[in-house]
């Protein structure tokens, strides 16, 4: 990363370390706090990034923004479409700098179902307040245009630009067209097709146009068999690009919807003494501003107190007057003349309330790493609290022990002990134990002796005892490792648990029902890392026994070579294919002449098999 093209290389440095992989909206911020540069990404932080690498190589336009960069701000979209569509419409609403400008009111095109008596189906690019229903927007007009021309097909929806009422076509004030001799209409304009069945065709249509497309696809597919067993391979193949296309068109959108009029969208995150903050603007259904907010919280308010304190402070910030509708979380504590809260539970604006609150989420998770980056300290402390929530312990996890077995068949059965301190791997601390006492296999019987000889000997010497075990296995090998803390009077100091690796479910002594935490929470990525390694550190101990046993058994094979013998020659060769390579001279001088010769004879005919 170049330093010498901006001063404020650190700063930035710290915002790029913590972008997320996710698709959305980047901006660039000057040190006027004007926004320089808006830009959509796939994976904002490799994009975002690659502006500071090799800048040099760049041209002077982008050398001369990226000298000029103070703060960097993102919104985060489900998808790479959402970004583009965001992009557009924050462009048009900024007019960056560096941007290029977007001088015509061209925006992307939309589907509309007309309110008529005999509704069609039409591309625009500017929505109406007419009664019509509006669907997309759609990225590509290409694919819009398909998607129109294919419900039309299936459904036999009018192309024509006739004003058709039913007491027009009752009159006979209409005729039939081409569309109707080709099959592409049935002419509801001439009678042929009553106003209800048209309707009903305009209706299936729709559900296309919502996302609703199993029944059109069974529709589809069945069409489609039809043609190919009667050997109408080309209609069949036609039909078969119809549903690759449906399939690619159902997308909504979040960030462009059909709402009307100006909204604004307040999310919020509550963490102790902070508060993350959201807020989108949406102008004609199209997300036009987006911005993070962080408060700080001045006594032990409700969250209806903070909420209003989060809304008058945002109308501070931003500098104009907040929409007459606000989409909310809950009603906040507070009456604005001409400003309605709804708490939405269905439909567009619960969607956008959804979007609002994953970037209040990521803004919050973001700051916390900017922290904790400078304080390392910081991250541990966190993640040991949470831990201690989620797991229900007394205390913080500060110690961790994890236990797992490993054999084949029986053969050199082995149990692993990993310790964890402050959530990262103490190696010097890991163990290996032969299992001594169990014959076959038997999980159950072995854990109970890794897990009594680990405890026993801690005891004993008067080491400190972990303040979490976790068990590799499910409800049985922790009965029998809780049955070893009870026996050992250390079932109310130490809590155990036992991770079952199918569902990652967690298991509890005397519950029978397992805890399920979130799969994507930093609680069940520790469990299931500590869980892993020791499952690795077994397998290495176990291959290494098992390859040392395999090398033992080759050699013991030979005649007159006995267990002393076979320790010289490993201490000296290591493995069995460099004894078998071994000079009859470096031989003598390790086993002598007869037991050399009887190496040498036994090579040589294995050899030659």
């Amino acid at each position: 990363m170049a330093t010498a093209i901006n001063k404020n290389i650190d700063s930035l440095k710290l915002q790029l370390s913590v972008l997320p992989n996710e698709s959305g909206v980047y901006r660039f911020f000057d040190n006027q706090g004007t926004i320089i540069y808006i830009g959509k990404a796939k994976n904002l932080k490799k994009r975002v990034s690659s502006y500071f690498l090799n800048t040099k190589n760049k041209g002077r336009k982008v050398q001369a923004l990226v000298a000029k960069i103070v703060n960097i701000e993102h919104t985060v979209v489900y998808n790479e479409r959402d970004a583009l569509l965001l992009e557009n419409n924050m462009i048009k609403n900024f007019q960056p700098r560096y941007n290029i400008l977007l001088k015509d009111d061209k925006t992307y095109p939309w589907i509309i179902v007309k309110n008529e008596q005999f509704p069609r189906i039409l591309s625009v690019r500017k929505k109406v307040k007419d009664g019509s229903n509006y669907y997309g927007p759609y990225v590509s007009s290409y694919a819009q245009k398909n998607l129109i021309e294919l419900v039309s097909k299936m459904y036999k929806i009018r192309s024509c630009n006739l004003a058709l009422t039913e007491d027009g076509v009752r009159l006979g004030k209409f005729s039939k067209c081409l569309e109707y001799h080709i099959g592409n209409c049935k002419a509801p304009c001439e009678g042929f097709q009553s106003r209800e069945e048209y309707v009903r065709e305009v209706e299936g249509a729709t559900e296309i146009l919502r996302g609703n497309v199993k029944v059109a696809e069974q529709k589809l597919r069945e069409r489609m068999m039809k043609c190919a067993e009667e050997m109408r391979f080309e209609e069949a193949q036609r039909i078969q690009k119809q549903l690759l296309l449906l399939k690619k068109h159902i997308e909504r959108s979040m960030v462009v919807t059909t709402l009307h009029g100006e909204l604004d969208v307040i999310s919020l995150v509550i963490d102790s003494s902070l508060v993350y903050c959201n807020y989108l603007h949406l102008k004609d259904g199209a997300i036009v501003n987006s911005a993070n907010y962080e408060l700080k919280l001045r006594l032990e308010e409700s969250r209806e107190e903070i909420l209003s304190f989060a809304i008058t402070s945002i109308n501070d910030i931003i500098e104009k007057p907040l929409s007459k509708e606000i989409i909310v979380q809950f009603i906040p504590d507070i009456n604005i003349e001409g400003v309605v809260f709804t708490v939405p539970q269905r439909g567009d604006k619960l969607k956008v309330l959804e979007l609002s609150e994953k970037n209040s989420r990521l803004y919050r998770l973001d700051k916390l790493k900017q922290l904790e980056k400078k304080n390392p300290a910081l991250r541990e402390d966190r993640l040991m609290e949470t831990m201690r929530k989620e797991l229900s312990l007394n205390i913080e996890p500060r110690h961790i022990e994890c236990f797992d077995n490993s054999n084949i068949q029986g053969d050199y059965p082995v149990s692993s002990c990993v310790v964890f301190r402050n959530g990262k791997p103490s190696k010097k601390e890991y163990r290996h134990f032969n299992i001594k006492t169990v014959v076959g296999i038997d999980d159950f019987a072995s854990m109970r002796e890794t897990v009594l000889r680990r405890y026993s000997r801690m005891l004993e010497e008067g080491e400190s005892l972990p303040q979490l075990i976790v068990v590799d296995g499910g409800k049985g090998q922790l009965s029998m490792s809780y049955a070893v803390l009870v026996e050992l009077g250390l079932q109310d100091k130490i809590k155990i648990i036992g991770l079952a690796k199918r569902m990652e479910e967690i298991f509890q002594p005397n519950d029978p029902y397992p805890l399920c935490l979130d799969k994507q929470g930093e609680t069940l990525k520790v469990l299931m890392f500590i869980r892993d390694e020791a499952h690795r550190f077994g397998i290495t101990f176990h291959r290494n026994k098992r390859s040392a046993g395999f090398i033992k058994s080759k050699l013991e094979e030979i005649p007159t070579l006995g267990a002393k013998s076979i320790e010289k020659l490993l201490k000296k060769f290591h493995t069995v294919a460099n004894v078998s390579k071994a000079s009859r001279e470096d031989l003598e001088d390790i086993v002598g002449k007869s037991r050399a010769n009887a190496i040498i004879i036994y090579f040589e005919t294995n050899n030659k098999r």
